[in-house]
């Protein structure tokens, strides 16, 4: 009997490595596969190397340490989500699921020998101190990325909680690299919040996908329909900066929109790589408008679920296009206690869209964007109150006169709030749309 679980996984720069896209399944009987011919030369010139290394290298090196390199070197040599995984690598990425492991937050893949940043997890160190999504870690410390592979970078990135890691970072736009020191932590990822906007209108912001992210999710629906008192207008779903996660959650949290259809399914090789994904009669927001908001750090699970209701034109998607983060890696455990993760399959959405290395194309697209808010000191305006002798409100005169005590603290209250469009552009437009869609069609 072997355990089999597949992810679309980027790597975590924490004390986990790929756990984004994960589902496992019980295999009790396998057909037997064919043994493959073997390519007699190039084993020859294998054990030829070997035992030049072994005879001629500056340093003794361990037999051991030599086997695992070529373990890695084969993998890392097919894509950069193939991967060996040794004893603690497989202990981490278990771990990893279960939505606490340790180190910086961030979601981390390879890009022409450097390490490039998905995104940041939402409140972890990496995410206070700005990192970004796009960001290229050029040196760890003193340590050129260069040459490294992801496995080893990962490594470097991992540390004791409270260690202090110097990221070198590129980030476009910026003609210099950044220097940005970096507190390692526990990471603690709570994958689902929610609050009411307006009166009728839900935000869930879903910023991995975690054991628990479904019910969570649910819970969370449940919270902001009992908050407004009855049914929702509209809901926003917040997947920006989500670099994935399970896909039995990224299932879930689809299956709570949609009441039939196709969710997902997977094409590869091997029989048991190809499966389909359904929804359950279940619209938890009874056909409600829903705007789902992406950027280029949703990645994998992200992009199933904006795949899956794009598709199924349940909802619309806003933001700029996705990561593109579309196949399938299957964990297979060995018997030494190690795993080798390889690349077993791609996913599609339920149209036969591939997002491998194309992403999710929004149906609006909305680039970054931060609104300023004017100082209204410099601005000129004339109102009726400076024309000269202009007569005085006596009605309003008295009423302020009664009110200005109850209400001071509220103003200077009301005042510190910023508007959402300032906080929140995306947001705000998000939430705009929502209200535009109940005009149109006000029986929905």
């Amino acid at each position: 009997m072997s355990f089999i679980s597949r992810d679309a996984g980027l790597i975590t720069a924490g004390a986990i490595i790929g756990a984004t896209l994960i589902f496992g399944q019980m295999v009790f009987a396998e057909k037997p596969q064919p043994k493959p011919d073997l390519p007699l030369e190039e084993l020859r010139a294998f054990s030829e190397i070997f035992g030049r290394i072994k005879n001629n290298y500056v340093e003794e090196v361990d037999d051991k340490d030599l086997l695992n390199n070529a373990i890695r070197g084969m993998l890392s040599g097919l894509d950069p989500h193939s991967t060996y995984l040794d004893l603690d690598d497989f202990k981490d990425l278990r771990e990893g699921t279960s939505g606490e492991f340790g180190g910086l937050g961030i979601e981390v893949t390879m890009e022409d020998g450097f390490v490039k940043v998905v995104s940041p997890i939402d409140d972890t160190p990496a995410a206070k101190v700005g990192i970004k999504s796009g960001d290229l870690i050029i040196r760890l410390d003193e340590t050129p990325v260069k040459g490294l592979s992801l496995g080893d970078a990962v490594d470097i990135m991992r540390g004791e909680p409270g260690s202090k890691l110097l990221l070198t970072i590129i980030r476009e736009g910026i003609d210099r690299p950044l220097k940005i020191e970096i507190t390692r932590a526990i990471i603690k990822v709570q994958s689902v919040r929610s609050r009411m906007l307006e009166p009728g209108y839900g935000y869930i912001r879903v910023s991995t996908f975690a054991s628990r992210t479904g019910a969570s999710l649910r819970e969370a629906l449940a919270e902001l329909k009992k908050e407004n008192e009855g049914k929702l207008k509209g809901l926003v779903l917040d997947l920006r900066n989500n670099p994935g996660g399970l896909l039995d959650a990224a299932i879930e949290v689809s299956d709570a929109f949609l009441t039939k259809g196709l969710i997902v399914y997977t094409e590869g090789r091997v029989k048991n790589s190809n499966q389909q994904f359904n929804a359950k009669p279940n619209d938890l927001l009874k056909g409600a408008p829903l705007i789902v908001l992406v950027n280029a750090g949703s990645a994998s699970a992200s992009e199933i679920v904006a795949g899956a209701l794009q598709d199924h034109n349940r909802a619309v998607i806003l933001g700029t296009t996705t990561f593109g983060k579309g196949s399938v890696q299957t964990v297979m455990p060995l018997t030494n206690n190690t795993a080798v993760k390889m690349t077993t399959a791609r996913y599609y959405t339920p149209l036969g869209r591939s997002i491998q290395a194309e992403g999710i194309v929004p149906d609006i697209e909305l680039d970054p964007v931060k609104i300023s808010a004017l100082d209204p000191e410099n601005i000129a305006r004339l109102r009726e109150k400076d024309l000269s002798k202009h007569l005085e409100n006596g009605l309003a005169k008295i009423e302020s006169e009664a009110l200005d005590n109850d209400v001071e603290g509220e103003e200077k209250e009301e005042q510190e709030e910023l508007p959402l469009a300032i906080t929140d552009y995306a947001l705000s437009e998000a939430l705009n749309m929502l209200k535009g869609i109940n005009i149109l069609m006000p029986s929905r």
